[in-house]
């Protein structure tokens, strides 16, 4: 599903260049459960730009699902992240004055969902979250664990092939990690390729795979099965 191929990401090129990715070689399969691990500036972030189509690299090819993404125009990559792909990120990004359902709704509206498909769909990616009692609640009214499963059913609601979940435990208590986690499981065992970046080496344990990154570089590729 997804072939990275040399990529490299510098800034500034020249003297004083960043080189953030640095010849980055990677294959992910449909349906793995990944997790991307490193320490702050080992280039885990832009790696997961480049998956999440948000940036694209300097040199290299990265095809997804068939298409060469690295060569794309905005447009062309809005509509890649769009379709195929699945956010969830550290910080909720909820809209305060929306309720659960209502959250969950907005990236479909860009989709051209109809507004009866809208409220279906969120109203199931809610309830696969175990949000059902929740579906009229502002996130003031929620805690963080539940807010966060306002932004995973968001981020699953029009069933994308790929979920990228970035830091998605960042903010939660332990209990709520685990049953975050606990989703992200139960998603992959539903067929979704599931893409968690992670500096949590518990987080990391629980995934089928871990990718390390120093550097921009990868240090290690092995599996935790």
């Amino acid at each position: 599903m997804i072939h990275i191929e040399n990529m490299k990401k510098i800034y500034n090129p020249g003297e004083n260049e960043v080189r953030a990715l640095d010849g980055i070689d990677l294959d992910i399969e449909k349906g793995d459960l990944v997790a991307i691990v490193g320490h702050s500036g080992s280039g885990k972030s832009t790696l997961m730009n480049m998956l999440g189509c948000l940036d694209t690299p300097t040199s290299g090819k990265y095809v997804l699902d068939g298409q060469d993404v690295a060569s794309m125009t905005d447009n062309q990559l809005a509509d890649v992240r769009n379709k195929e792909i699945g956010f969830i990120f550290q910080g909720f990004n909820l809209i305060s004055n929306l309720d659960a359902v209502g959250n969950v709704e907005l990236p479909l509206v860009y989709r051209g969902v109809s507004k009866n498909e809208r409220k279906q769909l969120a109203m199931e990616a809610l309830k696969s979250v175990g949000l059902e009692d929740r579906m009229k609640h502002k996130p003031n009214e929620m805690s963080g664990g539940q807010q966060q499963r306002v932004a995973v059913a968001r981020a699953v609601a029009a069933k994308p092939p790929i979920i990228l979940a970035d830091e998605p435990t960042g903010n939660l208590d332990t209990k709520s990690t685990q049953e975050i986690m606990e989703i992200l499981k139960e998603l992959h065992r539903s067929g979704r390729t599931v893409i968690i970046i992670t500096h949590d080496e518990e987080i990391a344990s629980q995934a089928h795979r871990v990718i390390r990154i120093l550097d921009g570089r990868i240090e290690e590729d092995y599996c935790n099965r």
